[in-house]
C-alpha cells in the first residue's frame, strides 16, 4: 500500500499542472498603470509591484525538469537561423549609415549616428551551463577590434545576458555601460569601467543628442555571488535625433508595454524577447510566447519589430528555432504585415535607413 501511495504521488508530481491562458491574461489586464511607478525594492530585494510572481521556488523548478515535455515535429527540432560570416569585415566596408546586426541570442550591435551600441553582449560558448548551439557573429577577438565609440547596455544579470568573458573583451573604444540598479560592483570588477546605474523611468544624456531611458520589464535576477533579485532588471529606449529603438531585454508580457508606448510614441524599432516559453505553466510570468510578443509590439506602437533570444541556447523545452516558426504562424493568422516583423540571421547587418527612418 505504501508503494502504491508513493507511486501515485510521483505520477501526480510528474504530470504537468494545468495552465489557463485566459485566466493569465485576465491577471495581466487587471494590473493598473500606477503599479508601474510604485516602490519596487524592499529589504534589499527588487520585485515587480504590478503583478504577483508565481510561488514554488525549487520545488516548482524540479517539477518542470521532471515533467515530460510536449513533442515537436522534425522541422521544429531542426530549424535554426542561418549564419552569415565576416560581420566585422562587412561593418568596416560600410563606413556610414545606421544599422542593426544580430550577434546571436539577445546580443545586438547597432550603429546610430556614428556611435556603436552593444546590447546584452554574450559571445561565450556557455551561459553558465546551457551550451551554445549556433556560433555568435563575432568572436571575442573580433569584438576587441571593433572601431569607434562604443556604448554598452545590459538588461539584467542572467548569464545569457551578462557574460564576464565578453565584457572583459570590450574594445578600447568602450566609453559607457548602462545597467539597472545593483550591477555597478560586478561590472566594475569585470571591466574596470564605472557603469551608469539606472532605475526604471530614469533618463540619462548619452551625448550627441542621444538619450537613454531605463524602463520596467517583468522578470527577475539571480547569479552566483548575487542573491535572487538583489539587482534590478530593465528594458531600455535609445532615443536619437533620427530614430527611437526599444530594447526589451528579457520579460514576460505585462501592461508596461502599453504605458511605454503611451509615454514614448513613435518607436521605430522594437527588439522583443521570444524564447523559453514552454512549458507555459512554468514560463509564462518571465517570458512571452509568440502571441504575446505580437501584442507587446502592438502595445508599443512600434513601426517594426525584431524577435530576439531565439536560435542559440535551448533554455526552455522548445527547440531553438521553434519560436520563429511559431511567430510566423501567428503573424499569418493575425494578417499582420510580414514586412513589419524582421526575422534576422546570425551575422546579418540590416541597414536602418530604408526601414525605420522617422516620418515628418
Amino acid at each position: 500500500m505504501l508503494f502504491l501511495a508513493v507511486m501515485g504521488s510521483s505520477c501526480t508530481f510528474l504530470a504537468p499542472p494545468p495552465f489557463d491562458e485566459a485566466r493569465w491574461r485576465r491577471q495581466v489586464e487587471s494590473a493598473v498603470p500606477e503599479g508601474l511607478y510604485a516602490l519596487h525594492d524592499r529589504d534589499g530585494r527588487f520585485f515587480n509591484p504590478w503583478t504577483e510572481v508565481p510561488h514554488g521556488g525549487f520545488i516548482r523548478l524540479l517539477r518542470w525538469r521532471l515533467t515530460p515535455g510536449d513533442p515537436y515535429t522534425p522541422e521544429e527540432e531542426s530549424f535554426q537561423p542561418a549564419f552569415i560570416p565576416e560581420l566585422r569585415a562587412r561593418i568596416e566596408a560600410m563606413p556610414n549609415g545606421d544599422f542593426v546586426a544580430w550577434l546571436g541570442h539577445g546580443s545586438f550591435l547597432l550603429r546610430l549616428g556614428g556611435d556603436y551600441w552593444l546590447l546584452d553582449p554574450m559571445l561565450s560558448e556557455r551561459a553558465l551551463l546551457p551550451r551554445r548551439l549556433t556560433p555568435p557573429a563575432l568572436t571575442l577577438e573580433e569584438l576587441r577590434g571593433l572601431p569607434g565609440v562604443l556604448h554598452v547596455i545590459l538588461s539584467h544579470n542572467h548569464y545569457d545576458h551578462l557574460d564576464k568573458a565578453t565584457l572583459q573583451a570590450l574594445p578600447a573604444g568602450a566609453r559607457r555601460i548602462y545597467a539597472p540598479l545593483g550591477l555597478a560592483g560586478l561590472i566594475r570588477d569585470y571591466t574596470g569601467i564605472q557603469p551608469v546605474e539606472m532605475d526604471w523611468w530614469q533618463t540619462v544624456d548619452a551625448g550627441n543628442g542621444i538619450r537613454i531611458v531605463c524602463l520596467p520589464a517583468q522578470h527577475w535576477s539571480r547569479r552566483i555571488g548575487q542573491g535572487r533579485n538583489k539587482s534590478l532588471w530593465a528594458s531600455f529606449l535609445i532615443i536619437t535625433p533620427e530614430r527611437t529603438v526599444y530594447f526589451g531585454g528579457d520579460s514576460g508580457y505585462f501592461i508596461g508595454y502599453r504605458e511605454i508606448g503611451r509615454r514614448y510614441p513613435g518607436i521605430d524599432l522594437a527588439l522583443l524577447p521570444l524564447t523559453a516559453y514552454h512549458p507555459r505553466w512554468f514560463m509564462h510570468y518571465a517570458h512571452m510566447n509568440a502571441p504575446e510578443v505580437l501584442d507587446a509590439f502592438e502595445d508599443l506602437g512600434a513601426r517594426t519589430m525584431i524577435p530576439t533570444q531565439w536560435g542559440a541556447f535551448r533554455l526552455g523545452n522548445e527547440p531553438i528555432g521553434y519560436p520563429i516558426l511559431d511567430l510566423k504562424r501567428v503573424t499569418a493568422a493575425r494578417s499582420i504585415d510580414a514586412s513589419s516583423v524582421i526575422i534576422m540571421d546570425i551575422g546579418q547587418l540590416h541597414p536602418l535607413g530604408d526601414v525605420v527612418d522617422k516620418v515628418d
